[in-house]
């Protein structure tokens, strides 16, 4: 058993990195041109309230759709304000109202607390007393926040409901089976996603290997994803020199067969996090309008 396997260790050096580590956008990717009309709303869920900051589009736009948005952070870090940018790029450009939400995090809450809780946001967003209009909500995060959010599209594709318009898995961790380190990267070394922190994030949230073959875990591991048919339609987005990128090619696959896939995108010339962690300006902004003109089409 390799150090970082334990889970004490690894629960303590999640804990660590998720007090160091503060992932604000870098400079070229904050896009302060866009303003931002936000408001604080405190979502209940079943592992008690999550906060959210709330992005509106521009005044006068009468029952929006709704885009609820999952930061990553391998589910140990907390920092929706990273996906800041992001957000207020969609709700300026698609006229959707963008709920950017807190979730609880391991190793406090392991699997499954995360996806079920991110769930009840989307139950929440989808309830027809809200001032947007919950029938047309889409889910979409980036890391570990493309991984709930998939967890989320097939739970209510289990639950029968809410429906959702779109999925957006962007540079999503999709199969916890698999070592980080299993994982080739076309850069090697200077890869972002080391094997290390791989094994620091999967162990903290799923300590048992065995719980991590769960659909909800791993939906892009073995047969996971057989029998996806009425699943919300995915878009799905990659990284080129992403360690991730073929476990999501192979989840698009899956979708794809079952005729749920809108769109496989793979970002040219570019790692894990690029839209927060490079100055990447250029690239980002092109997927995000590639991003946004899926979102648009599927709540028109």
């Amino acid at each position: 058993m390799s150090l970082l396997s334990n889970q004490v260790v690894a629960d303590a050096l999640a804990r660590v990195f998720a007090a160091a580590v503060r992932p604000a956008p870098k400079a070229a990717v904050r896009f302060p041109e866009i303003a931002g009309r936000t408001s604080r709303v405190s979502i209940p869920t079943r592992y008690g309230d999550a906060s959210a900051d709330v992005y509106h589009p521009a005044e006068g736009t009468t029952r929006p759709p709704v885009y609820v948005n999952v930061h990553g952070g391998g589910f140990v870090v907390g920092h929706p304000e990273q996906d800041d940018p992001w957000c207020r790029y969609l709700a300026a450009n698609t006229g959707v109202v963008v709920v950017n939400v807190g979730y609880v995090l391991a190793p406090g809450h392991r699997f499954p607390a995360a996806p079920q809780q991110i769930y009840d946001v989307v139950c929440w967003a989808a309830d027809p007393a809200r001032e947007w209009d919950g029938t047309r909500l889409c889910v979409g995060g980036q890391s570990a926040g493309g991984n709930l959010s998939a967890a989320a599209a097939r739970l209510a594709l289990e639950n029968d409901g809410p429906r959702i318009a779109l999925q957006v898995l962007h540079y999503a961790p999709l199969d916890l089976v698999t070592p980080t380190g299993a994982k080739p990267s076309t850069i090697g070394r200077r890869a972002i996603m080391k094997p290390w922190m791989g094994e620091v994030f999967d162990t903290a949230y799923i300590p048992d290997p065995a719980r991590r073959r769960d659909r909800l875990a791993s939906p892009a591991w073995d047969g996971n994803a057989d029998g996806i048919a009425g699943i919300a339609p995915a878009l799905v987005v990659t990284a080129e020199h992403d360690r991730l990128r073929g476990e999501a090619r192979r989840y698009a696959d899956k979708l794809q067969a079952a005729g749920a896939l809108a769109e496989y995108y793979e970002v040219p010339g570019v790692d894990h996090g690029y839209n927060i962690m490079s100055g990447a300006a250029d690239v980002t902004r092109a997927s995000y309008a590639r991003i946004a003109e899926h979102v648009a089409r599927a709540t028109t």
